[in-house]
């Protein structure tokens, strides 16, 4: 089995602009910079990863610019060189006297996720099952669901979802926020039918301390959505837990849960129901696995969640959301639903509300264009061991 050394890291950023402007509780998108990661071993062995962090601190305290100064002052010097058995040895290095800085933590090592696959000469989705811990064996394909951007009315809405389950997605997330949550989600639940599969998603949005925000809250509760995702603050259990005891419908946390502690306190208090897993949230594959274990264990099911990633990320994303205990649709959209042209090649493409796990395929499972990438890139650095 060959040994896990990272001898070089290169960092670039690039621009990507959305198809259309992506809008959410808490701002707007229209051009995404994405930091991308290219690892190397000492036998030329390289694989692509992808940090997460959005350009405002709106989602989480990082940013792309801290995750780059995280990468090339803290998290890189403690790998570059360093021999490993297997990349779960890359975590614990990690989090030792190392506090936060999960989306850039996550970058590096899920990097090393990717090369480790590569050199094994296996796909990522198999080495993720193979991991220790409980049995696990990926699934061949994974549902997919689409997030729809907070609309200017009910009607536009309820368009966008009508086109979404014509497509064949198998869950419609609507970001929601206040003034633009119960008549929106109401007018789609009419228009598509009591089984149609929708969910709202806050972003962090409401609050117990105001009444309005309470009355809609429990008016969603009315709806039959599948989930109410992260209605209150980014970093609550407990007001969260308190809410749940007051809803049918089950919440889902995402921004809450940064750890496989923070998903066991949620468990504990009962401050929800599902968990999305996002593993550039979380610190990388070795959290995601830990928080996906557990809550199998507990009976919660899990879902993996997207950051506007370009196809580098989202390969990550699909080999995760293989797993078993992924029972809910994932984010996991075709390149096509954000980007005009991806990264990468093939593309990722949706058949029947699913998108294939490249399982005949080592590594990530779809190629880096490396000329596409250069005429994207605006800077990089180069670290070395």
């Amino acid at each position: 089995m060959p040994v896990l050394r990272i001898d070089r890291i290169t960092l670039r950023e690039i621009r990507l602009r959305l198809r259309e402007p992506f809008r959410i509780s808490s701002g707007e998108c229209v051009d995404r910079r994405i930091l991308l990661l290219e690892l190397h071993d000492g036998d030329g062995t390289t694989a692509w990863s992808e940090c997460v962090a959005p350009e405002e601190p709106n989602y989480s305290p990082e940013t792309i610019d801290t995750a780059w100064l995280a990468i090339t002052r803290w998290v890189a010097p403690r790998l570059l060189g360093q021999t490993l058995g297997a990349p779960w040895d890359v975590h614990p290095l990690l989090e030792r006297d190392f506090r936060g800085h999960w989306m850039a933590k996550a970058a590096v090592e899920m990097g090393a996720w990717g090369l480790a696959a590569e050199q094994r000469g296996v796909p990522l989705a198999a080495l993720l099952a193979a991991a220790p811990g409980v049995t696990r064996a990926p699934r061949e394909r994974v549902d997919v669901g689409i997030s729809l951007g907070i609309q200017p009315d009910p009607e536009a809405l309820v368009r966008r979802a009508r086109e979404a389950i014509a497509a064949g997605y198998r869950k419609v997330k609507v970001k929601i926020q206040p003034g633009a949550d119960v008549a929106h989600l109401r007018a789609v639940r009419e228009a598509l039918g009591p089984d149609a599969p929708l969910m709202a998603d806050a972003n962090n949005a409401y609050s117990l301390d105001d009444p309005a925000h309470v009355a809609a809250l429990e008016a969603l509760d009315d709806l039959a959505l599948t989930m109410i995702e992260q209605p209150l603050a980014w970093d609550d259990l407990v007001r969260h837990a308190e809410l749940q005891r007051r809803l049918r419908t089950p919440l889902c946390l995402d921004e809450s849960i940064t750890s496989a502690e923070r998903a066991r306190d949620m468990i504990t208090l009962g401050s929800g129901r599902v968990v999305n897993v996002k593993p550039g949230r979380v610190g990388g594959y070795a959290e995601s696995l830990a928080i996906h274990d557990l809550c199998a264990a507990h009976g919660v099911p899990v879902w993996c969640g997207g950051m506007l990633e370009s196809g580098v990320g989202r390969a990550y994303n699909v080999a995760l959301a293989s797993l078993p205990n992924f029972t809910r649709p994932g984010d996991v959209s075709p390149s096509r639903r954000y980007w005009e042209r991806d990264v990468v090649t093939p593309e990722w493409t949706m058949q029947d509300g699913r998108v294939r796990v490249p399982l005949d395929r080592t590594g990530i499972g779809v190629a880096v264009d490396r000329d596409r990438i250069d005429d994207l890139t605006v800077r990089r650095e180069l670290l070395r061991a």
